[in-house]
Formats: C-alpha cells, structure tokens, sequence
C-alpha cells in the first residue's frame, strides 16, 4: 500500500479497491506484526530451508537443522 500511496492514489481509494477496513489497516501498519509471530516465522524459515536442502529426512532431522541455523525450537513443534 506505500507504494500506492508514493504513486499518489490515495489510501482510502487502495483500501476500497482491495476490500480493506481503513482502520485495521491503520492499526497493521503502526505494529504489522507482533514479536511472536515474527520468531514462529523465522522459526518456519529455517525449516523450510532444511526441508528444501534435504526432503527425504524427517521431522528430528529438520529440528537439528533449525537449531543449527539459531532457531531454537522442540522436536513436536516442527
């Protein structure tokens, strides 16, 4: 949406286009995510990286990889 707004349309005109609330969409851009859901993706990316590597192993394999890239995590949480 900055990029419309630096193209000059207008917040209110983008957030109708896109069937957006103009409030929850204020609201997203003073804190877009929370400290938790930016750790759950980090944690996801890791992961995802680890399975990309290697698809063929499981889900202790990918905990080991996650953990070897700084991403601590519980073996049921993969």
């Amino acid at each position: 949406m900055n990029e419309l707004a630096a193209d000059g349309i207008a917040v209110a005109v983008a957030c109708r286009v896109l069937k957006l609330s103009h409030q929850p969409y204020c609201r997203w851009l003073a804190d877009p995510a929370t400290a938790a859901e930016l750790a759950e993706a980090y944690r996801a990316n890791a992961l995802f990286d680890a399975h990309r590597d290697d698809p063929e192993f499981g889900y202790r394999f990918l905990v080991d990889e996650a953990e070897g890239a700084g991403e601590a995590m519980y073996e049921r949480s993969a």
